[in-house]
């Protein structure tokens, strides 16, 4: 499958940054994986409901990208969607009073799952039409081409999203119009349940831009050090205004596609394989071989960020859920649209 065999992959020193950004991954990755965690258990415990698609594997894709980007740069996705508000600061008790569909939410409890939403941070939202964002995320960079304002926009989707239209679309005039955008592709292999290799006769993803003269390269989607380099390098073509760059990050997601999948198109022994690789361990090793902090540290960080994600819950729970009024609000920009009824 495409995420096993990799034409061309970054490959990076043991060790290359400070000690503070792999501190910064590796806290910021595990806390992703802990609140992920929790809310698989919450979702069995009906506490969470509708749909609820977990991160979990994919953890580096958001950190190493935000650790490469700079404030005011805006975040696109669809709707596999807690890792990277998470990554970007989002406080996690407004995430997870969004899951529980509570007015202290993200987007007032009105999203849910698949559509949080942080203008603060610059998470442009989860989108839950496959595809949709892509157009949406080349917007976002005209916008910000427009307005000179020297920042960019990373626009997230799966590989299953990567056969819509409108992805050529956008990549074409993307390219045309030089719009500092990096489109990414999450490749974790199987859309909703079918491998790339069933789906498409290219199962180099990122090859596609290539017909649109973009700048495309593979990453190793596991690997958080990685996907900062690739990232890095696509911001700084953003804003040269050399126009937008297309990275395959090549990454797996330990659990189904949604908590309803039964995962019954993969072996238990690929996923085992892939834990192997798991990009918050290859930092544990990484902090721990360079000496940058001891065991015991490592174990209070996780402590520390079990009780942030505990708090969550609590915070979530004691939540009220939003009046059956606000259904009418934030619909209409303009206060006298004339649908609105009194």
């Amino acid at each position: 499958m495409a995420t096993v065999t990799e034409k061309k992959k970054a490959s990076a020193p043991k060790l290359q940054h400070s000690k503070e950004r792999y501190m910064f991954w590796f806290e910021n990755m595990l806390l992703q994986r802990r609140f992920e965690e929790k809310a698989g258990q919450l979702y069995g415990q009906q506490k969470i409901r509708g749909f609820c698609h977990l991160y979990i594997g994919q953890e580096a894709c958001s950190s190493g990208a935000a650790s490469a980007l700079t404030k005011g740069d805006k975040y696109i996705t669809a709707y596999r969607d807690h890792g990277i508000p998470l990554a970007l600061g989002t406080d996690p008790k407004a995430i997870m009073a969004e899951l529980y569909g509570k007015k202290t939410g993200t987007t007032k409890g009105k999203g849910g799952s698949m559509h949080i939403f942080d203008k603060e941070n610059g998470f442009v939202g989860g989108h839950g039409i496959v595809g949709a964002q892509i157009p949406l995320g080349a917007g976002i960079a005209f916008a910000e081409k427009y307005n000179k304002t020297g920042k960019l926009c990373i626009c997230y989707f799966g590989d299953g999203a990567i056969r819509q239209g409108a992805f050529h679309e956008a990549l074409n005039m993307a390219m045309n119009w030089k719009l500092p955008v990096i489109f990414v592709v999450e490749n974790n292999g199987y859309a909703m349940g079918t491998s790339v290799a069933r789906s498409s006769n290219v199962t180099e993803l990122y090859t596609l831009g290539e017909a649109y003269d973009i700048p495309s390269e593979p990453v190793d989607g596991m690997s958080v050090e990685a996907i900062h380099e690739a990232v890095s390098r696509a911001a700084e073509r953003a804003r040269k205004g050399d126009g937008p760059t297309f990275l395959e990050f090549r990454t797996y997601r330990y659990r189904g596609h949604s908590m309803s999948d039964p995962q019954k198109y993969r072996s238990k022994e690929e996923v085992e394989e892939y834990k192997h690789r798991d990009p918050i361990e290859q930092i544990r090793a990484v902090i721990l071989d360079n000496n940058l902090a001891t065991a015991e540290d490592l174990e209070a960080i996780d402590k520390k960020v079990k009780e942030i994600v505990a708090e969550s819950v609590q915070f979530a729970e004691d939540s009220d859920f939003p009046d059956a009024s606000e259904a009418y609000t934030d619909v209409y920009a303009e206060n006298d649209y004339p649908f609105i009824m009194d």
